[in-house]
């Protein structure tokens, strides 16, 4: 399991030019609308998935914190991003986000085994890929290229944990499981600003909305 505490060791941040990418990938698209000729900038990057998993032993969702650097970047001012960025006045806690857990769809397999995939490496839970409920997918962002996004709700047991999760050490993820109640999720959706991405607010909304009146007292 990956050492949480170095996710808070955060050194040597400086921002460069981005040259080559594994994950996107900039287009410029050329059209002709009603005798208009266009243009409109977009990034490629890969499809994804997430899972909100809710453990129906403990009556606790099972979320991921994580590192994000983009979030942590959005959260310094422009003219403190020059040179090093000071690490003491900007913490790593300032991009560490709550989310569902995910991954993109790198793998020719059907996306409910890459979502049992990664909630099995995210969270240690190991699920039958067939027992996954799909809540929705759509087109993430606007202005990215092929960026589907699919959202799965998943039903566990205390006894379908297999595993520490964490993540893929290998791949330098450093993630910790976090375990949250139903009142607890509730008042984290209903502050002002809330670090985490639109499908954890998608899918606990329709948690709140579908399943919840199933397990409130």
């Amino acid at each position: 399991m990956p050492d949480i505490n170095a996710m808070e060791d955060l050194k040597e941040v400086y921002v460069g030019t981005l040259t080559d990418s594994k994950y996107l990938h900039p287009v410029r698209l050329h059209y002709t609308q009603g005798g208009k000729k266009k243009i409109w900038d977009m990034m490629t990057v890969h499809e994804g998935v997430s899972v909100l998993i809710f453990n129906i032993t403990r009556k606790k969702f099972v979320f991921v914190r994580q590192f994000r650097p983009s979030i942590y970047l959005n959260s310094i001012p422009e003219e403190d991003r020059k040179g090093m960025i000071d690490t003491q006045k900007y913490p790593a806690s300032l991009g560490v986000a709550l989310e569902t857990c995910g991954g993109i769809l790198d793998k020719d397999k059907p996306l409910e085994e890459i979502a049992a995939e990664e909630v099995r490496e995210e969270c240690g839970y190991v699920v039958d890929p067939s027992t996954l409920q799909r809540i929705i997918g759509f087109k993430g962002t606007l202005d990215y290229a092929r960026d589907s996004q699919t959202h799965f709700y998943c039903e566990v047991t205390d006894d379908m944990k297999q595993g520490p999760g964490g993540g893929n050490a290998e791949e330098g993820e450093l993630i910790d499981v976090v375990e949250m109640s139903i009142p607890e999720v509730k008042a984290y959706v209903e502050q002002n600003n809330v670090l985490s991405p639109p499908a954890l607010l998608l899918t606990v909304y329709w948690f709140l909305l579908y399943k919840a009146p199933l397990y409130s007292p």
